[in-house]
């Protein structure tokens, strides 16, 4: 049974004072067919919805991507947030107050970590921000006022200040916190055994939010020359991890909610973002560094399915944009990029030209195929013959990684016009790589859709048997031990007869990890709909014969080896009624006593 801390029903009684279309409702658009309703996925791109809603048993199935669940494991998924916070945004919408959490000791002890850590970031935000309008804090002023930093900046992106390496472990010590929980936190280092330290000492600080407005860490600048790195971001620590950060999607989420997002806009640093949003490009966000990962392209398709990168226009910044372009891609983004002046970073641009000039180079941006062409023409000399036939050779190679000809064959075209090579030529180098490589890509298809069909008859019987006796439908025999008939699953059956509701499954079970489960709770009796009852008596004798014949050999081993006469005689007499039962196909084994 799965322990998530609180009781099913308390579970099921908020679930049902959250209507899971209203709340699906917030993050995509759904539109009623007959008794379900129908969206486009928000955990893959698709055009055409497949992504269904049951009001009536609460939960969600995606037919494309097969993603399914309940409200809970909703918010989970769109939010990226644990199983607490989930259960928080339910309670708060619909005005429960929470039960006190009951679990394992870990489950405690990890939970009640995570909230003394939260709990001691927000008071070190906090008192980093007060620090900014002391006398102490002139660098910084001075700083803020070099970069033109308004107070609304400040406050929007909550600005602060380490005055240096002992205040603040002094501060969080009178607050009641550990050495412990600082080093925990990430905040603080200790230093040969003698003393804590504020690790982000003389430094303007970034605090780093979720996507729930909870500090989870800090990058920290150097002000002046210094030896040290220009920024120092906090290590990873178990609310904190960096490959997962997005800097500003607590203000893009605000965004999105209140007038809506058709783009995100990716930066490199911090700095930008704010002279982003003083400039009015609110929907702008930097990752930690230039490294994009796949996490964080993850968070931002479930705001916005359109990307554009505008990374700074040096060779690192093109660096970073082509490593960015095929993980946006693989999450099935769509990705813009723009191409920078050399050397100038957004804020740069803004400074010298005004946000009109960067609102024309954003206008301006280039789709991928467009802007890998560009990179590419800086490669090579196309007055060069040999040259030429490389530089389309590297062209066509991003050519190939679109998926239909119609839209390869502008790009060829284009190809053509700057390097005079005939377009039937780069057509046939175009499909003679694809030639090439497509036996590989089929015999691949081919051998996984194999390895999906090899799902044997006894697996399909469980699967319907057990989603009939979830669904309560009323062709099941009441007179079976179904839990004889399927002992693997016989906490589930338990669950059935019980009669709870379908999503309530998901409080009693680690759905996830059991995909039988998963399988049943969305599963779909309208194929069977015209022979529901002849198909469930199938399946259950299927089980009931694969369960006899497993007694059956059973008792004839048994027999081998026994040396008792009135032993033999009760194995020989029970192994007569199986083999009746057989050939019979009685399910009298089977029946209730």
């Amino acid at each position: 049974m799965q322990n998530r801390g609180y009781s099913a029903d308390w579970l099921y009684q908020l679930k049902q004072k959250n209507n899971i279309v209203t709340l699906i409702s917030k993050y995509i658009r759904l539109d009623k067919k007959g008794k379900r309703y129908w969206g486009c996925c928000p955990f893959h791109n698709e055009k055409t919805p497949s992504f269904s809603v049951s009001e009536e048993e609460g939960l969600f199935y995606c037919f494309g991507c097969k993603e399914s669940g309940d409200a809970i494991s909703f918010l989970m998924k769109m939010e990226s947030c644990d199983f607490s916070d989930a259960i928080k945004i339910l309670a708060n919408n619909a005005h429960m107050e929470i039960p006190e959490f009951v679990g394992t000791k870990e489950d405690v002890s990890k939970k009640q970590e995570k909230e003394r850590l939260l709990k001691l970031l927000d008071v070190t935000y906090k008192h980093y921000q007060q620090n900014l309008y002391t006398k102490e804090a002139k660098p910084a002023q001075d700083y803020i006022k070099l970069r033109g930093f308004t107070r609304h900046e400040l406050e929007d992106f909550r600005l602060g200040y380490s005055l240096d390496l002992l205040t603040l472990p002094n501060y969080l010590r009178k607050m009641g916190f550990t050495y412990k929980e600082m080093l925990d936190a990430g905040v603080c280092q200790k230093k040969d055994d003698k003393f804590y330290y504020d690790v982000n000492s003389g430094r303007l600080v970034f605090p780093i939010f979720n996507s729930f407005d909870e500090c989870i860490g800090f990058s920290a600048r150097v002000l002046g020359k210094s030896d040290y790195a220009k920024y120092k971001n906090t290590s990873e620590t178990p609310v904190f991890h960096k490959g997962r950060v997005v800097f500003g999607i607590n203000l893009l989420k605000k965004l999105k909610q209140q007038q809506g997002l058709t783009n995100i806009i990716i930066v490199e640093g911090q700095i930008d973002v704010v002279a982003m949003h003083r400039a009015g490009f609110k929907n702008t966000v930097a990752c930690m560094g230039t490294a994009l990962t796949s996490e964080n392209a993850y968070e931002l398709k479930k705001l916005s399915n359109e990307i554009i990168l505008c990374f700074d226009g040096d060779e690192a910044g093109t660096k970073a944009t082509l490593r960015s372009i095929d993980i946006l891609k693989n999450e099935g983004c769509e990705v813009k990029i723009v191409s920078l002046p050399q050397g100038q970073d957004p804020d740069e641009i803004l400074k010298m030209y005004g946000k009109e000039k960067l609102q024309e180079f954003i206008s301006n941006a280039l789709p991928i195929i467009d802007y890998q062409i560009e990179i590419e023409k800086k490669k090579f000399d196309l007055t060069k013959a040999d040259e030429k036939g490389a530089f389309a050779k590297a062209v066509i190679e991003h050519i190939r990684k679109l998926e239909s000809m119609a839209e390869a064959e502008p790009y060829l075209a284009k190809l053509r016009d700057l390097t005079a090579i005939p377009i039937d030529v780069l057509r046939r180098d175009l499909q003679r790589g694809q030639a090439k490589k497509e036996p590989v890509l089929h015999a691949k298809k081919e051998e996984d859709g194999v390895l999906i069909s090899r799902e044997n008859g006894n697996i399909r019987a469980i699967k319907y048997v057990l989603s009939s006796l979830i669904y309560q439908k009323e062709y099941v025999k009441q007179n079976l031990d179904y839990a004889k008939l399927i002992p693997s699953a016989k906490k589930i059956i338990e669950k059935a007869q019980e009669r709870i509701a379908v999503s309530s499954y998901y409080d009693h079970f680690n759905v996830e990890e059991n995909p039988i489960l998963k399988d049943c709770l969305v599963f779909n009796f309208e194929e069977f709909s015209n022979i529901a009852q002849r198909y469930f008596d199938e399946c259950v004798w299927l089980l009931a014969d694969a369960q006899l014949k497993n007694i059956q050999k059973d008792l004839t081993e048994k027999f081998k080896t026994c040396q008792d006469l009135n032993e033999r005689q009760i194995i020989v007499k029970k192994l007569t009624e199986v083999t009746k039962q057989l050939r019979e196909k009685s399910l009298e084994e089977f029946y209730v006593r």
